[in-house]
Order: C-alpha cells, then structure tokens, then sequence
C-alpha cells in the first residue's frame, strides 16, 4: 500500500512538524510527500532525504532560512537554501494558489523550483507574491490549509498520514479569513477508501504571533508535542501494519 505524507500550512507552527516527522520516520517511508507553505519547506527536505535531527535543527537554529516568513528577501534566501541543500529522492508536491482566483493546485514533481517553495509561503498582504509562468502564485494553505485534495486526484495512494497545524486557527481574524478563501473555490474530498492517520495538536499551538514570530522556548515545545502526538496517532492506529522504514543514508 502506497503512503502519502501530507503537510499542512502553519508559519512558525511547522517546528511541529519536524517533531511529526521524527515518530514517522521510526515506522514508515512515504512514497509521495504533499506540502504547504511551511509544509512545503518541510516536505522538500523530508522528500530529499532529511533526517529528523537535521529538521529539528534547522527549526532550533534562528539563522535557518527556514524559519523566516514576513521578509520576502529572507524568505527567498531561506527557499533557495532548502532547496539547494536537498534533491527529493522521492515524489514531492508543493501545493501554491493561484491569485487572485484562489484556485489551488500542486506542482509537478519535476517542475519544481525554489521559486515555487517561496510561492507556496507567499501571504497575500504580507510578503510578495511570486509570478511564475505568467501566472500570480500565492500561499499555498489559502484554501486548504491541510491539502488532503491532492491524494482525492490519484488513484495510487491507500493510506495518508497528516500532520495538520490549523485545525484550530490562533485567532478569529484568522478562522474568519480562512472561511473567506474556503468559500471562493471547491476542492475534491478523499474517497471513502483511502486510510487516514490525522496527527494534529488538539488545540491552537500559539497565537497569531507566535504563528509568524520565530521563538525558541516555542520551536522546542512545539518539537516535543509533535513527535508525541504522532507516536500516540501511529500506535493507536497500526504501527504493526506500516512498513518500517528504510535507513537513512
């Protein structure tokens, strides 16, 4: 059975994902990774063979490029860093939105470029979006912050496993916009056979700030609440039926 990963929007919230990602990587190699806007930065470096310590580091290190999302020069630093430090070995998907339709869609594995991975970061109001192929691309969690739609396209995924880091959104301004998006454009549901494990925090990580606002006391909690909550999901689950994964090289 084929596994995908898939990796939600979430700013300064994606440090979850590396904890995530630390339980995930003991029991299972995904066969396709999915990403937004953090997720996105997560998921090019998962797919290129990240180690979980080097993930977390990055997370843990203010100087990482991947963590700074506000300043469109730091950000297109930090996209063009990750993406030359890692080549997905695996198939990968960065998930950017087109704009001002609001129209998501995915990247093709091998059309992806940094520019991309910075698209699929750019809020609209707050960083500059990117043009790419003639074409105005934004964050890619506008819609959908989680993009389960993509594995609804293909008919060669059983099992997902989502790490989702705004299930609860840290502000009502922000519930509302998402819920403004959500309304402009229809996205595919998973089928009903598809396999789901939902890794998710149960309750907001932080707040607004801290969703934008790099901190380490927070990178560390949110570390350690990732790589417990994915723990709890697999063995509750089925970690006996997932494939083990193979050895990092």
């Amino acid at each position: 059975m084929r596994t995908a990963l898939v990796l939600s929007a979430g700013g300064m919230f994606g440090a979850y994902q590396a904890g995530a990602w630390k339980a995930i990587a003991r029991v299972c190699r995904p066969d396709l990774v999915v990403g937004a806007s953090a997720g996105a930065l997560n998921g090019w470096a998962i797919a290129g063979g990240c180690t979980p310590e080097d993930l977390i580091s990055r997370w843990l290190d203010p100087r990482a490029g991947l963590l700074k999302f506000r300043n469109a020069g730091v950000l297109e630093r930090g996209a063009r860093e990750i993406f030359e430090a890692f080549q997905p070995c695996i198939e990968f998907q960065p998930i950017v939105t087109e704009w001002p339709s609001c129209r998501p869609r995915a990247v093709p594995w091998r059309e992806v470029t940094w520019r991309h991975l910075a698209a699929s970061c750019s809020i609209p109001g707050v960083t500059q979006l990117r043009r790419i192929d003639g074409k105005l691309l934004a964050d890619g969690g506008i819609v959908r912050a989680l993009p389960l739609w993509t594995v609804a396209q293909r008919g060669d995924i059983g099992r997902v496993i989502a790490v989702s880091l705004l299930d609860h959104p840290p502000s009502r301004m922000l519930r509302a916009v998402m819920g403004a998006f959500r309304s402009l454009a229809r996205v595919p549901q998973l089928a009903p056979g598809i396999d789901v494990v939902m890794i998710a925090p149960g309750e907001p990580l932080g707040s607004l700030r801290d969703a934008v606002v790099w901190n380490r006391e927070n990178a560390v909690r949110w570390i350690e609440k990732g790589e417990m909550d994915a723990q709890r999901a697999l063995e509750i689950r089925y970690t006996s039926s997932i494939a083990p994964a193979a050895a990092h090289t």
